[in-house]
């Protein structure tokens, strides 16, 4: 039997009336598998900034069904009046959008749904909530499409037996299937292909071993979850013959927002000689944001730090913490940037632009 099969979650997904977002609730995995049906801005918007729903391509899913909730829903309030529909979606457009500066999927395709509502300016709005519905069911195809090829790419970097190390979690719950980062350990496994994992942990929030060591280990690929500060030995000791992991945003010269915690990864994938690859959607892809500098970082709370996941309070409530949730890889620490339309060397602000920029 394919194990793959039973690893695919629908994370996101309209509701069957069409009236409300689905999405498993990734801050209760793996104790918990819960699902939340959400119609309100408020219930969307805290979606995301508290990490239900997270990884890029999938907070670009879950804002566009999002936003054709919402324009479903001012129907009622706006009757046939296009301007007072528009500012109300773009009102709701933009306080979604406040929800994760660094994620620049969650912008693009809240662009792309408004886009739609522009273009279809004069259609009776009952046509252009249905046109909206249309395009966040073709975003999510999308992606799948791109996570396949992506997968594919990936696959190629690497054979049979190797072992990779991971950070962050870039699979299907940060996507819609197969993932980006995760991608080759699925299709892998479809192909009678065994990737071994080393698993950072991913502090704070544990999405590593939350979050990717329950997918991989659900499929039944072969895994060892490790502190973040044990990535410098498992490397030292020939453990690990490649680094694969997702990103929220990518400037135009290859620096990449990733997960906090991944450029120590980089830097020690460099010092060891070990391929770096980042795993990249199209949309990810930020032409304008020059430099990895440009790129806003997130910063959370500090109980993510000193509370989470403990019984009780691992460090004195008054000591201040530093809680940025990414952090920039400079692109001279990346080997290279695997894309669903191919594999991107340096240097990238050439071989980025070849590939997708359009002038």
């Amino acid at each position: 039997m394919n194990k793959y099969a039973d690893i695919h979650i629908d994370n996101v997904k309209l509701s069957e009336d069409e009236k409300a977002v689905v999405i498993i609730d990734q801050s209760k995995l793996p104790g918990e598998t819960v699902y939340l049906t959400l119609k309100s801005n408020t219930e969307l918007w805290d979606a995301i900034y508290t990490l239900k729903v997270r990884g890029a391509p999938a907070i670009g899913i879950f804002a566009a069904y999002a936003m054709y909730v919402l324009a479903a829903a001012s129907l009622k309030d706006t009757g046939n009046n296009f301007e007072e529909f528009y500012d109300n979606f773009k009102r709701n457009k933009n306080y979604i959008n406040s929800s994760r500066p660094t994620a620049v999927n969650l912008s693009k395709m809240l662009d792309r749904m408004e886009n739609v509502v522009v273009a279809e300016k004069g259609q009776p709005l009952f046509v252009i909530v249905e046109k909206l519905k249309e395009e966040a069911k073709k975003i999510q195809e999308d992606d799948v499409k791109m996570c396949r090829a992506i997968s594919e790419y990936g696959l190629s970097l690497v054979k049979d037996g190797d072992g990779i190390l991971t950070h962050c979690n870039a699979g299907q719950l940060a996507t819609s299937k197969y993932g980006t980062g995760l991608g080759p350990f699925f299709l892998g496994i479809e192909r009678g292909i065994r990737l071994k994992a080393w698993v950072d942990e991913t502090r704070p929030l544990l999405q590593g071993a939350r979050l990717t060591a329950y997918e991989l280990n659900k499929v039944g690929v072969e895994c060892t979850l490790i502190c973040d500060n044990m990535a410098s030995i498992v490397m030292k000791e020939g453990k690990i013959d490649a680094c694969f992991v997702g990103c929220d945003r990518v400037a135009a010269n290859g620096d990449t927002a990733n997960k906090i915690g991944t450029s120590g990864v980089a830097v020690l994938a460099k010092y060891y000689g070990i391929p770096f690859y980042v795993f990249c959607p199209s949309e990810t892809i930020d032409f304008n944001c020059r430099s990895g500098s440009d790129i806003e970082i997130e910063k959370r709370p500090d109980a993510e730090i000193k509370r989470a996941f403990f019984a009780e309070p691992i460090a004195p409530d008054d000591v201040k913490c530093y809680n940025p949730a990414f952090d920039v890889t400079d692109s001279e620490l990346i080997t290279a940037i695997v894309t669903e339309r191919g594999i991107c060397y340096p240097p990238y602000g050439k071989s980025l632009k070849e590939l997708f920029y359009k002038e």
